[in-house]
């Protein structure tokens, strides 16, 4: 019987690369599929979009605002075709770009498609690359009912329905998404 041999340890795995992230003017600007709100302006955003739906727009929403969640990291991102899309100060449109969502007016360098690997989205996931911020996630279905976005325009910890009332679930408007900065 001879002594086992101790194997020769695993190659380290080659690092991914990186490559600072640039931004420069783009002309002329994208077609806008999407609109951005972080912060202060996710309140307005949520309002706007509400209205639009009760005007029969059908627009996809994700909002990252889970407990505990800074009120200057919330965001709010609401998915429709250009002429659907409500409008809200301190909001920024988005384009698409070889798979991403990017400021209508800004190109990543380098270029688009590098980056959506490089924040580790899916196939078929949603990613949006903004200065900033990347957000991951997968791509909500359309909201058609203003009872999906009620939720996102209350004031944290409001009852609808007055005291004693439980607030109602959030329905498909949240969803989580991933956030690297």
């Amino acid at each position: 019987m001879t002594a086992a041999q101790p194997s020769p340890p695993a190659p380290e795995p080659a690092p991914a690369p990186s490559f600072p992230l640039r931004w420069e003017r783009r002309e002329p600007p994208l077609p806008a599929a999407a609109v951005l709100a972080v912060g202060d302006a996710v309140p307005g955003l949520a309002a706007a979009a509400l209205e639009r739906v009760r005007e029969g727009a059908r627009l996809g929403v994700l909002a990252d605002d889970g407990p505990g969640l800074p009120a200057a990291d919330r965001a709010l991102l609401v998915l429709g075709a250009e002429a659907d899309l409500p409008w809200a100060d301190g909001a920024r449109y988005l384009g698409r770009d070889a798979g991403l969502l990017l400021p209508t007016t800004a190109r990543p360098v380098p270029a688009a498609p590098l980056w959506r690997r490089a924040v580790g989205a899916a196939e078929g996931q949603l990613c949006v690359l903004v200065p900033g911020r990347a957000l991951v996630a997968d791509v909500p279905a359309p909201v058609t009912s203003p009872d999906a976005l009620d939720a996102l325009t209350r004031p944290a910890g409001a009852d609808p329905d007055g005291p004693g009332s439980a607030p109602p679930p959030r329905g498909s408007a949240a969803s989580p998404w991933s956030a690297r900065r």
